[in-house]
This record gives structure tokens, C-alpha cells and sequence, in this order.
């Protein structure tokens, strides 16, 4: 476990008024609070949580007993409270969002953080990687009272059943997901195929999407767009996405969501100038180009004149710098072994002797770093922290041993990926760091999705309000304004 909350009363939970409350009440409360950690933390953990927050010599054979019913968990006060700081707080403007929102393929939250810093209260996520979850429910409020997690979406379209009928499908739909204002997706990018449309054909299925798609987690997308009709989305994707399979991925895409009646923002882009590929090196610290597609549902007319190209309005005054991200002082586990460093310096050479960019990523504090991805935790070789690496000097020598290059500590990750701020280490990682890695790679930099939200949170706003029958005309008096 990297990083651990601040010991503070989660606003989730009621503060106990005794050491040990009354038993019946009691019991069914510490086991669905133990519940909730326990979706985050192991046993261990706990345990060792709980010792440092109110001292004893708890193990996780304890905490096993508890989730097993052999011995009541009967929590104080104190470990009740102890408990609850391990889970988010509920942000102070859910209940009275400006608008509400799902996050679907949703990793560790970045695109939620985002929606969530300007307003928007999420309802509902979907995501499959267990670890992700892991993080997630660490970092985001999730009371299951107001908030649903659903691990595979294909469990709530019912794309994976050619028995279920469209019709019963959409149902479905819309009866598992609340209405929202806004769709947000970070979808896998995959090829289409024509694979299952004679099937569907020989069953008297719908063309369009329905077919064209069919196979693909895009699909899921388009038929949660199509059964809850909310009045914006946002996908993102890699910016590969645009010429993956010879452009025909892109295009069924495009195609698909003109059919559900949606305007794409700069959907005609010229090549070269797109504003929907945006570098995050705008706002952090490293290259990261992501294509962002935004859109509006075209009946409620708001969507005129929006563009990414806006986006600029939004960029920093002054962006930290790659030395901002760092600490001061890191373990030594992630300095690179002399074998690892050597290996990847000849490796360089090599591919360097023969016209190739093939090789390390060399990182100083006053750099902007490679893409982290997700295999990170193999070597780091794209983004090695510089501690003072000389080519003036033998390899082997005394100073450039001494000086071997290290990898970004997760909690560095973090701030490079934007979910904390230089100097913090407020986010949450449960995870070992094998998996913290992968899930950052995974990631999106949240600063460039807090833009794109504030961008688009006055046109959500105005479409919230017209599909519930309220300012009609406001919106176009202020474009006509």
C-alpha cells in the first residue's frame, strides 16, 4: 500500500454516540462498513490500518473472523471512525449537482475526477479490472445508495445474448442505468467486423449501429446512448483511433452517433489540425496525445459553435515542471539495477547506430516526459528520472554508477498524470505497484478532461434544463447575444 487517507469521519457514515453501540444495530452496521473497506483494502491491511489508527495488536486472522461471522465485528467508536476515514467523503455539491453523469469503462476515475471538479455528480460506473475497482472506490465516492458499480457492461446492454431481443435489451437498459446528463467513456479501441450481421439478419434484426458495431465495447456505448438519450457525451480514446483498421474504425464510430441524433464537435477536422487530439503536455508535464469526442443531442440545439479548439482558453499560466512532480527522497527499489541500465543503454546505442529512435527516455527536471504507459512496470524505460547521468563520463564508472537513472514512484505517477498536485500524495493507491503503474498507463490526464468539462458544462446545463421542459430559448439567445 503506497499512501494512506487522512484519519477524518467519512460524512457516509453517522457518528456513534457510545464505545460500543447496541448489538443488533450495531453488528449489521460494522459488518456493511467492514464490507465497504474491505472492497479496497485485504485483511491485512485492515488490520494494520486499524492498529495504527487505534492501537492493539489486531491481524488479519482477526479481521477474517469478522467477515466470516465467527466473532462479531462489535466495533468502538473509535475503530467505527478509524473505518469510515478509509472511504471517500461525499463531495459537498452531490445532492445539489449541476448536472449528473456515468462513467463507463471507467479505470481509476480520471475522467470522473474531472466531471466531479466542475459540478457533476456520477450515478453510475462500469468497470471490469478488479484492481482499477480497487482504486477507484479508494478515491471516489460510491454510496450504494445513490451510486451503482456494475463490473462487466455487457451484463447491463445484453450485447453478448443474440437471444435477447433489441427491444428487450433497451429495456433492460434503462432500467439498470438512471437517467443522466452526460455519458462520459474511455472505451478499448477495437476493429469492426462484419462477423455475426448474418445473423442478426436471419433474425430480423436492426441495421445501422445495431450491426455495424456489433462485437465491439463501442456497441455497448452506442446502445446505452440510444436507450437513455442524454443530452452529451464525451468518449476518449487513443489518438490511433482515427486511422485504426484504415479509418473504418473511426468512421462506424462517427456514423453510429450520427445515427442516435448527436453532433460530434469538430467531426470534419483536417488532418494535422485537429483540435479532437489534444497533447496533455499542455497541462502537465508529458506527452500524451488522446483523441476527446464530444457531443450534443442535435434536437435540443446546443451544440452550435462549440469547438475543442476552445480548449486554449483553459490552459495554465504556468504549467508545472517535471522537477515539480518529484520527491525529494525516494526507496531505493527504484533506482535501476546495474544490469537493467546497462542493458537498456546498449540497447539505445544499437538501434541509434542504425537510424533508429528505438531507446530510453532520458527525463530532467526541466523536461516534458515521454507517455506513460502500461507496461511501466517492466524497465520504466520512457520515462527514467535523470540523477545525473554524464555521457562525458565511463558508464561504469564511479559517478555515473552511483548516478544510475530511477523510475517514477507511483505516487509521482500520479501528480504526472494530474490527480494530485505537485507537493501532494492525496491520492489513494491500495494497490502494489506493478498494478498502480499499469493503471496509470491506463489513465487519462485529468487536467485536459477538468478543460474539456468546463467547456462543456454550460451547453450540459442548458441541455438538462430543455429536456426537462425548462428555458427553451435561453441558449439561443445567448448564441444570437
Amino acid at each position: 500500500m503506497t499512501s494512506s487517507p487522512t484519519p477524518v469521519t467519512s460524512e457516509s457514515s453517522e457518528p456513534r454516540k457510545s464505545a460500543i453501540s447496541p448489538a443488533a444495530t450495531s453488528s449489521r452496521e460494522d459488518i456493511a462498513l467492514l464490507g465497504r473497506v474491505l472492497e479496497i483494502y485485504d485483511q491485512k491491511q485492515v488490520a494494520a490500518l486499524l492498529n495504527e489508527a487505534c492501537g492493539g495488536t489486531r491481524c488479519r486472522e482477526t479481521v477474517n473472523r469478522w467477515v466470516k461471522g465467527k466473532m462479531p465485528p462489535r466495533l468502538s467508536h473509535m475503530e467505527y471512525e478509524a473505518l469510515s476515514a478509509l472511504l471517500p467523503q461525499r463531495p459537498g455539491h452531490y445532492g445539489n449537482a449541476d448536472f449528473t453523469f456515468i462513467d463507463l469503462f471507467a479505470g481509476i476515475g480520471g475522467i470522473r475526477k474531472a466531471f466531479d471538479a466542475v459540478g457533476g455528480e456520477c450515478l453510475f460506473t462500469s468497470e471490469w479490472n478488479s484492481f482499477a475497482v480497487r482504486t477507484y472506490k479508494a478515491n471516489h465516492y460510491c454510496d450504494p445508495a445513490t451510486h451503482s458499480f456494475n463490473d462487466d457492461i455487457r451484463k447491463i446492454t445484453k450485447s453478448d445474448q443474440l437471444n435477447v431481443s433489441d427491444d428487450e435489451a433497451y429495456a433492460h437498459i434503462d432500467q439498470m442505468i438512471p437517467d443522466h446528463d452526460v455519458l462520459l467513456a474511455g472505451f478499448p479501441c477495437q476493429p469492426f467486423s462484419l462477423a455475426g450481421v448474418s445473423k442478426k439478419n436471419s433474425l430480423g434484426r436492426k441495421h445501422g449501429f445495431e450491426c455495424d458495431a456489433q462485437g465491439t465495447l463501442f456497441f455497448d456505448v452506442a446502445r446505452i446512448i440510444a436507450a437513455k438519450r442524454p443530452p452529451a457525451f464525451l468518449l476518449e480514446n487513443v489518438k490511433n483511433l482515427k486511422s485504426h483498421d484504415k479509418g473504418r474504425t473511426f468512421r462506424v464510430i462517427c456514423e453510429a452517433l450520427d445515427e442516435l441524433g448527436y453532433e460530434v464537435a469538430d467531426v470534419s477536422a483536417p488532418k494535422g489540425r485537429d483540435p479532437k487530439v489534444i497533447d496533455a503536455a499542455h497541462f502537465v508535464p508529458q506527452h500524451r496525445d488522446r483523441i476527446v469526442l464530444v457531443g450534443f443531442r442535435r434536437d435540443l440545439n446546443v451544440h452550435q459553435g462549440f469547438t475543442l479548439r476552445s480548449i486554449t482558453d483553459f490552459h495554465p499560466r504556468l504549467r508545472a515542471s517535471f522537477g515539480d512532480i518529484l520527491d525529494t527522497q525516494v526507496d531505493d527499489k527504484y533506482i535501476l539495477t546495474p544490469k537493467l541500465w546497462e542493458y537498456l543503454y546498449k540497447y539505445a546505442a544499437k538501434h541509434r547506430e542504425k537510424g533508429n529512435g528505438f531507446g530510453f527516455g532520458l527525463t530532467g527536471p526541466n523536461d516534458t516526459a515521454r507517455t506513460l504507459s502500461a507496461r511501466y512496470h517492466k524497465d520504466g524505460s520512457e520515462i527514467l528520472v535523470d540523477r545525473g547521468f554524464r555521457e562525458d563520463e565511463a558508464f561504469n564508472g564511479d559517478i555515473n554508477h552511483k548516478n544510475r537513472p530511477r523510475r517514477l514512484t507511483p505516487a509521482e505517477c500520479a501528480r504526472l498524470m494530474g490527480f494530485d498536485q505537485p507537493g501532494e500524495s492525496s491520492f489513494v493507491i491500495p494497490v502494489s505497484d506493478t498494478q498502480a503503474y499499469r493503471q496509470f498507463g491506463n489513465s487519462v490526464a485529468v487536467p485536459v478532461f477538468e478543460a474539456v468539462a468546463r467547456l462543456m458544462k454550460d451547453r450540459i446545463v442548458f441541455g438538462r434544463k430543455k429536456v426537462a421542459g425548462e428555458g427553451q430559448n435561453q441558449w439561443e439567445l445567448e448564441l444570437a447575444g
